[in-house]
């Protein structure tokens, strides 16, 4: 385990995909975002549609070393590839929580109570070592 995660280079295809992700972005996304942005939460810097490794995420808190991931129904039927890509993750030293659509356009305020919750239990490494 490690800090070294794969770097993603500017002609990749996990970068075009991101791209696509970003200007295409569902209603739940759209609404987490809102509230993500500009350090509103916790003054942690969020980026969404991040191309790590293999992969692209839905919001990431780097500093924290956090992954927050929407998912739709879809995600329901992909359970085995999503277990093997929240492993990957994990062995890059992230942190990934998972929100239903539902729950981001429902409970807004509950899902953001969650994420600072998780920001707070796991404080970002001291730069100091």
């Amino acid at each position: 385990m490690g800090w070294g995660v794969q770097f993603v280079y500017p002609g990749s295809m996990a970068n075009k995909n991101a791209r696509k992700l970003r200007r295409n972005p569902t209603d739940a996304e759209q609404r987490l975002w809102s509230r993500l942005r500009r350090r509103q939460v916790d003054g942690h810097r969020f980026r969404r549609q991040v191309p790590l490794g293999p992969y692209v995420v839905d919001f990431l808190c780097y500093e924290a070393r956090l992954i927050v991931e929407v998912d739709g129904g879809q995600h329901d039927a992909h359970a085995a590839a999503d277990a093997a890509r929240t492993a990957w993750l994990g062995s890059q030293d992230f942190r990934v929580i998972r929100f239903w659509n539902s729950d981001v356009l429902e409970r807004t305020d509950g899902v953001i109570a969650e994420i600072q919750s998780a920001l707070r239990a796991f404080p970002p490494p001291s730069a100091s070592g």
